[in-house]
């Protein structure tokens, strides 16, 4: 295990990999802003003050205030919760689903694995975004109903890489000489099967985090994510659009909390990807 930490501290130190450190320090910080949000926010995200409407930015409202007079840096603060729980309980949601689905179909085979690759097939047949929109608008507009309408979308890209994964050793020489063993059931799935298939996995879900705060800030933006006063970051943006021009902090700071996160998730994901990979390792 310490070998395994001190191996990806050689690979993401900031003068080998400037980028993959960047996209820690990114993350970590802003799960901390996560976790100690609701104790640190200097100001109620829903307490509404028409005195204190659309002020700019100063020391007693660092990110100024909205057009309620709610103070926007307690908002942008406390939906960074928010959208990690949204973008954690996606990617949870669609990698349980497309692993399962995705190994089922690789270990049946036959009609099974024909059944469950064309039904897989169908969702992936529809653009995504326009897919969740339709399921968000028939469920209702809410944060829970985007989230399903998200994973809902999502979990046939996990299937799909989970097939592949089990295909490919399911065949092995090593698998077939656990199965002359005894070796079966249980522990023939979660030792050969599901072990070579988790790396990839978790891989692709780390790069999946960033795009699925995004895709939830952009369901809450048209309306079919989050409704008000929730302070979700899309929400946000959606309704300081108007204000751009005049008060231009309004919708500013919360779309530039979904890019510096967004750009977090993506820079550490491409590192885990680059390190996963052992000719880029070396």
């Amino acid at each position: 295990m310490r070998e395994d930490i001190r191996a990806v501290w050689r690979f993401l130190r900031p003068s080998k990999n400037p980028l993959g450190f960047l996209g820690v320090l990114l993350v970590v910080s802003i799960a901390l802003c996560a976790v100690i949000a609701p104790y640190v926010v200097p100001y109620s995200p829903y307490k509404v003050n028409l005195i204190a409407r659309l002020r700019p930015p100063s020391w007693q409202h660092p990110f100024g205030t909205d057009e309620l007079g709610r103070d926007i840096f307690s908002r942008v603060l406390l939906g960074t919760r928010i959208s990690l729980q949204a973008a954690l309980v996606i990617i949870s949601l669609s990698l349980l689903l497309g692993t399962v689905v995705g190994t089922l179909g690789a270990l049946a085979g036959g009609w099974v694995d024909d059944v469950l690759m064309r039904l897989t097939d169908s969702f992936l047949a529809f653009p995504y975004l326009i897919f969740a929109m339709l399921v968000s608008a028939v469920l209702g507009p809410s944060l829970p109903n985007a989230m399903l309408a998200i994973s809902v979308t999502w979990w046939p890209w996990y299937a799909r890489l989970a097939r592949g994964q089990v295909l490919s050793v399911k065949n092995q020489l090593y698998v077939e000489a656990a199965r002359a063993v005894g070796v079966g059931g249980l522990r023939l799935f979660f030792v050969y099967f599901l072990r070579n298939a988790l790396s990839p996995l978790i891989v692709q879900a780390t790069l999946d985090v960033g795009y699925a705060i995004l895709l939830t800030s952009s369901l809450s933006f048209i309306g079919l994510g989050a409704q008000p006063p929730t302070p979700e970051w899309g929400r946000m943006v959606a309704d300081g659009r108007q204000y751009l021009l005049s008060y231009w902090w309004v919708p500013i700071f919360p779309g530039l909390a979904i890019f510096v996160t967004v750009l977090g998730f993506n820079l550490i994901g491409d590192a885990i990807r680059d390190f996963a990979d052992p000719r880029t390792r070396r």
